[in-house]
């Protein structure tokens, strides 16, 4: 079924989740991914279980994703995927000729992805319409997370399929301690938890840590954070595989109360990061 497409002009700074008037589907120009990111957005509520310190989505509440319509979520993807390929979305969005590719599907969103009931249906359904679309292998699935809910039965159903599609998890790892998870994530979770998930989520799929840096008014605090950080990846590297870190800091004003108290990290910072990162045998990706 036709799904009319409103238009406007894509940015890397822009990642409006209402920028063609869709519920669950949204276009990104990706800094990380280097093109079109076709983004899935389950949590419609703007309810996650954490709150971020650098978090762009507005009016973030805590809970979880809503009750998926499937119905819904089929007709705007094929719709969407057949105005990229076979329409003129990347003209009516002014995309530059070198951004013409679908580098990725992407669930990520307005929240924690994997607290939608029915994760792995929805990643089934997503996997099915895209390869019927001819999108995978050429394009990426990928699943943005903040791991906490690795644990649940239901969510490693759902990386099963992801992986059963050749996809990859990126498993968001801001922090090696607990009070830094509790500062930089708002996360109740521990990190030894986090570690345990960790393990869980890259036994069943390709697993990517993605780490963001930031500035705070304490730089002893992210300092110490960092040295942290960076003792736990020695430890990963030793019991876990993990294919890649991405490495990234902030793009666009937080909207979070804490907006005015953190910047993006400096690029003599995350080049430092990424280097003693390497050293530990990690290939590396930094996003400034």
């Amino acid at each position: 079924m036709f799904v009319e497409i409103m238009s406007s002009i894509l940015s890397t700074t822009n990642h409006n989740r209402d920028a063609v008037g869709l519920t669950y589907v949204y276009p990104v120009l990706s800094r990380r991914a280097g093109g079109l990111s076709i983004g899935i957005n389950f949590n419609t509520n703007n309810a996650c279980n954490w709150r971020c310190l650098y978090c762009q989505v507005p009016d973030l509440k805590l809970g979880s994703a809503p009750e998926l319509d499937f119905q819904v979520l089929e007709q705007e993807l094929r719709g969407f995927l057949a105005d990229v390929l076979q329409g003129d979305f990347f003209e009516r969005y002014g995309v530059a000729e070198n951004n013409r590719i679908i580098k990725d599907i992407a669930m990520s969103g307005n929240g924690e992805p994997t607290s939608v009931k029915d994760f792995a249906a929805a990643v089934e359904l997503i996997g099915q319409i895209a390869t019927e679309f001819g999108v995978f292998k050429r394009s990426k699935f990928v699943l943005i997370t903040n791991g906490s809910l690795m644990h649940h039965a239901r969510v490693q159903a759902g990386l099963k399929v992801l992986h059963d599609y050749g996809g990859e998890v990126w498993f968001k790892f801001d922090s090696a301690t607990d009070g830094g998870r509790k500062t930089l994530n708002n996360a109740e979770q521990s990190a030894q938890k986090a570690l345990e998930n960790l393990q869980i989520c890259a036994e069943i799929c390709s697993t990517k840590l993605q780490i963001c840096l930031i500035t705070t008014p304490d730089p002893l605090f992210m300092q110490h954070e960092q040295r942290m950080l960076l003792g736990m990846l020695k430890a990963i590297r030793e019991s876990i595989h993990i294919q890649e870190l991405l490495i990234y800091t902030i793009a666009r004003p937080s909207l979070q109360p804490e907006a005015s108290l953190i910047s993006k990290c400096s690029e003599q910072v995350m080049n430092d990061f990424a280097d003693t990162a390497r050293g530990l045998g990690y290939q590396v990706s930094v996003s400034f």
